[in-house]
């Protein structure tokens, strides 16, 4: 199991960063909340999760300890795999997430994308009693100072990967760049789309 990885990044894009350790480079899957608490430069440190499938080994990266618990906690939930999880802690950071489920909040569950009421209920279930209160959340906010159309460009090809239709992710992202009125970071931009799509 890769507990771990501390190297040289490479690459970095909302929904993946690319590490390169002792000369090896590892792609690693990562949620939008661990998207905004990376720092850019180039030493990095991320606690990982290796999910193996038939098909592929996908390699998950989280920016602290309390975000890898909380998915390895809802990926054990029926029904929940490791990409649902990963979208419910791009929709939120591990410590709202804790505070929703704590709460009973089957709402704001449901909010998230490919999150019906069944599997909102599920997950509040199994997990209210395993998660406390969530602590304050780390990481700030990056600004981007790209032209618009770079930033749309990036938030696209993000929100697309995780498996929005391009169509109505492009039509969401125009709405919400016409309302902005001053310049939106790609994290900005991408969390509002969220909440439209």
């Amino acid at each position: 199991m890769i507990y771990h990885l501390h190297g040289r990044l490479t690459e970095k894009h909302p929904t993946h960063v690319v590490i390169d350790c002792g000369g090896v480079g590892y792609i690693i899957q990562i949620s939008l909340t661990t998207f905004e608490a990376i720092p850019d430069q180039e030493d990095i440190f991320l606690h990982t999760y290796l999910v193996v499938r038939e098909d592929a080994q996908i390699l998950y990266g989280f920016a602290t300890i309390e975000e890898r618990k909380l998915f390895l906690l809802l990926i054990g939930v029926s029904g929940v795999g490791a990409n649902t999880a990963r979208m419910i802690l791009s929709a939120m950071d591990s410590a709202t997430a804790s505070d929703v489920i704590a709460s009973g909040d089957v709402d704001s569950m449901k909010k998230v994308k490919g999150i019906g009421a069944k599997t909102a209920s599920r997950i509040i279930i199994d997990l209210q009693d395993k998660v406390g209160l969530g602590t304050d959340s780390t990481g700030t906010l990056s600004e981007i100072s790209s032209p618009h159309n770079t930033i749309k460009k990036e938030a696209l090809s993000a929100l697309t990967s995780l498996g929005f239709d391009k169509k109505r992710v492009d039509k969401a992202l125009d709405t919400i760049i016409q309302k902005s009125e001053g310049a939106l970071t790609l994290e900005e931009l991408i969390k509002k789309a969220l909440k439209e799509l």
